[in-house]
C-alpha cells in the first residue's frame, strides 16, 4: 500500500511539473527577454525537476523549490555567457484598432526596456513578486537572500522603473511636439 501511495505521489508531482511550464516560461522571459533562451531554460529547470523530483519533501513548497530550480539554471546561464537582448524583435499581436495596438507596443517597449535596463538581482526579485504574486518570504527563499534584501531590491527596482518611464514618455511627448511644430511649419510654407 505504501509503494502504491510513493508512485501516485510521484506521478502527480510529474504531473505539476509539466503543469508549470507557463508560469516557468513568463518568469523565464521576463527574466531573459528572449523568447527561444526562456524556451531553454524552462526546459533545462523541467529536466532537473524531475531529477531531483525525491528532494521535494514538503509538497506545499512546489513553487519555491521550481522556481529556485529555474534561478539555479538563470544564473548558470548567466556565468556562462552574457546574455543578448532584442526586444525589438517581439511582436505584440492584438485585434484591437491599429491606434491602440500601436499605443500598446509603445507601452510594452516602454515597460521591457526599462526593465531591461535593471541590474539582474532587481529584474529577479521585481518580476517574481509583482509578475507572479510570490511573497516576500517565497522570493527570499527562492533567491536565497535575507528578506530585507529582497524589499531593498524590489524598492529600488520599482523606483528606478517609475522613473524610467515617466523619463521616456517625456521624451516621447518632445519628440511628438517637434514633429508637429515641423509639419505646421511645411504647411505655412506650401500656402
Amino acid at each position: 500500500m505504501k509503494i502504491f501511495k510513493l508512485a501516485c505521489r510521484r506521478v502527480a508531482l510529474v504531473r505539476r511539473i509539466e503543469h508549470s511550464r507557463t508560469k516557468l516560461y513568463r518568469m523565464a522571459l521576463a527574466w531573459c527577454h528572449d523568447p527561444m533562451l526562456a524556451d531553454d531554460l524552462v526546459q533545462e529547470t523541467q529536466i532537473l525537476a524531475l531529477q531531483k523530483l525525491h528532494q521535494l519533501n514538503n509538497e506545499t513548497a512546489f513553487n519555491g523549490w521550481i522556481y529556485s530550480i529555474l534561478n539555479n539554471v538563470w544564473l548558470g546561464h548567466l556565468r556562462k555567457s552574457r546574455p543578448t537582448e532584442d526586444i525589438d524583435q517581439l511582436v505584440v499581436a492584438d485585434a484591437a484598432s491599429p491606434e491602440h495596438e500601436t499605443l500598446m507596443q509603445q507601452v510594452d517597449l516602454m515597460v521591457r526596456s526599462a526593465m531591461s535596463s535593471l541590474p539582474n538581482a532587481q529584474r529577479q526579485v521585481v518580476s517574481l513578486v509583482d509578475l507572479d504574486g510570490l511573497s516576500y518570504s517565497e522570493v527570499a527563499d527562492i533567491l536565497q537572500i535575507p528578506i530585507g534584501t529582497v524589499m531593498s531590491r524590489l524598492n529600488r527596482a520599482r523606483s528606478a522603473l517609475a522613473q524610467s518611464i515617466i523619463k521616456r514618455r517625456r521624451q516621447s511627448s518632445q519628440t511628438a511636439a517637434q514633429c508637429e511644430r515641423q509639419e505646421s511649419i511645411k504647411l505655412r510654407v506650401v500656402k
